[in-house]
């Protein structure tokens, strides 16, 4: 079996995190990385103790959601929290940040942006990264985390399928078992 790179091991972390959103609008996952080593990770979510949007749903104002705090914004508080030094470390996040956590990956001294998605790109964002020397990547995302849990459910409707007596059933389970052979 091949190993993954370190970036497709971090942003599957993010993507991981992602998992734990609760804002209806966009799931965001973010992991801060030092010397290969996780020391923080965020999703985009409500205070802590308050109403989720999933709960209650979004409360927007101007276009945007103001109940939650953004992934990046999380992990780097869950840093300040714990007394974690963000200097010289480096961020993966499922999109790309918007202008308000660039700025904190900024004045954190986070050293680089790993992203996946574009997502609204704010040309300052960009122009105040490379003024900053802080580097952006786009890395895509080749492991999916779910991956697991789509096999799971789609073996289970196979099995389900498997009881009608239709002619295609049999071609269908083929291209599902090839495709998730692929996968692993």
């Amino acid at each position: 079996m091949e190993r993954i790179s370190w970036d497709q091991y971090f942003m599957a972390q993010s993507y991981l995190l992602k998992s734990r959103s609760t804002c209806q609008r966009l799931a965001v996952g973010a992991v801060i990385v030092r010397d290969k080593r996780m020391i923080a990770g965020g999703y985009n979510g409500s205070v802590s103790g308050g109403v989720h949007c999933i709960d209650e749903g979004c409360y927007v104002v101007e276009g945007h959601c103001v109940r939650t705090i953004h992934a990046e914004m999380n992990a780097l508080l869950q840093c300040s929290k714990f007394g974690v030094a963000t200097e010289a470390a480096e961020i993966y996040v499922t999109h790309f940040p918007c202008l308000h956590c660039t700025k904190a990956i900024i004045q954190a001294g986070l050293k680089a942006v790993y992203y996946s998605e574009d997502y609204k790109n704010d040309p300052y964002a960009i122009e105040l990264l490379q003024q900053s020397g802080v580097r952006m990547q786009k890395v895509p995302v080749e492991i999916e985390p779910m991956q697991i849990e789509q096999q799971q459910v789609v073996a289970q409707l196979l099995r389900k399928l498997e009881a009608y007596d239709d002619p295609d059933f049999q071609k269908l389970n083929e291209e599902a078992e090839h495709l998730f052979r692929n996968t692993e």
